[in-house]
């Protein structure tokens, strides 16, 4: 197949993107796959005529997949382009999308997630990876997802929301410890956990950094899980333990103390089972399909459904590369499997 993988983008996830771009283009050209490995916003300065010999089976560099720490702002983001211009996608991005059977997307972030890539990719027949674009919006949006879950009997921390910085802890239906998050986010980017009223307006002002509204969640102090699904299935779940603070920016993607536990043998069965049923539940009630990953927070062997990833890492410190492994899955057959379950699902409507 012809397949356009895309990444970077201009979330502040753009780094993260970038590393599981190169990973997923070679795993698919190691399959014999002919892949055009393209960055969304920075898009191919090329004469046009020249977009079709990007398809190749020949290995991109992987040599330098480090992530950087550095937390991307818009306006950093936004200088990497020469032109001045901030549209969605660069020059020719469109172009060599149309060019291929189906587009694997390798985006993370605000733009990758939250439907707008998908919507564009909709109305000009693009064929792509992932959920469609009403249940990436909804998935991506804490806010919304979170209503979702409480209509749908999903168990959930108690939660609420705010567009300023000027909050006193009486208005917030649940008490200390916290947490604060960008509704629109991902990585932990501007996640914090709020100790007391002294923290309050200064954390929310930093999540709201990154986003017009900021989600504030009841800390719950428990063992923490993540369940992949892959074309309907459950894969086995992972806990994620850290030596110190929690499970932030750092921890997912540099090397560290963090350790995943692929369904670990002290995990009841019934409980494990509960959870990757939960899993297939919210992908049903968010209306996501194809690939994803569930967050969970278990205490007193309560599981509670903390968010949805419509586009997962892929990065060599991803959790859904490890539970695919756990499962007998190599990281090429995973993406692969995920691409040919994406066009069952075409063929299928």
């Amino acid at each position: 197949m012809k397949i356009v993988v895309l990444s970077g983008g201009r979330s502040t996830e753009r780094n993260v993107s970038l590393s599981s771009g190169v990973k997923i283009t070679n795993a698919l050209r190691s399959k014999g796959h002919k892949v055009a490995y393209v960055d969304s916003f920075l898009g191919l300065d090329i004469p046009e005529s020249e977009l079709a010999g990007l398809f190749t089976s020949e290995a991109e560099d992987e040599t330098n997949l480090v992530i950087s720490d550095e937390v991307l702002t818009t306006e950093k983001i936004n200088a990497l382009r020469t032109d001045g211009s901030t549209e969605l996608f660069g020059k020719n991005v469109l172009k060599i999308c149309q060019m291929a059977d189906i587009v694997y997307m390798g985006l993370h972030g605000e733009d990758g997630e939250n439907g707008k890539v998908q919507g564009v990719f909709d109305v000009f027949n693009i064929k792509y990876t992932g959920s469609g674009s009403l249940a990436s919006g909804i998935a991506m949006d804490k806010k919304f997802s979170k209503e979702v879950f409480v209509q749908s009997n999903l168990r959930t921390a108690k939660y609420t929301s705010t567009k300023t910085s000027n909050i006193n802890a009486s208005d917030i239906p649940f008490g200390f410890p916290m947490v604060v998050k960008p509704s629109n986010g991902g990585s932990s980017v501007g996640t914090h956990i709020i100790k007391d009223e002294s923290e309050l307006k200064e954390k929310v002002a930093d999540a709201l950094r990154f986003d017009k509204e900021a989600l504030l969640e009841e800390f719950i102090e428990g063992r923490e899980f993540s369940v992949a699904v892959v074309d309907g299935e459950p894969l086995p779940a992972v806990e994620i333990t850290v030596d110190t603070g929690w499970y932030d920016f750092q921890h997912k993607f540099v090397e560290n103390s963090v350790t995943h536990f692929i369904t670990p043998p002290e995990l009841d069965e019934n409980l494990h089972r509960e959870m990757q049923q939960m899993a297939l539940d919210t992908f049903e009630a968010l209306g996501m399909e194809n690939y994803g990953r569930v967050d969970f927070l278990m205490k007193d062997n309560e599981i509670y459904v903390m968010e949805a990833n419509t586009l997962p890492g892929m990065t060599p410190l991803s959790l859904m590369p490890r539970e695919a492994e756990a499962a007998g899955i190599s990281y090429a057959d995973l993406c692969e499997r995920i691409i040919d379950s994406k066009v069952k699902i075409y063929a299928s409507k």
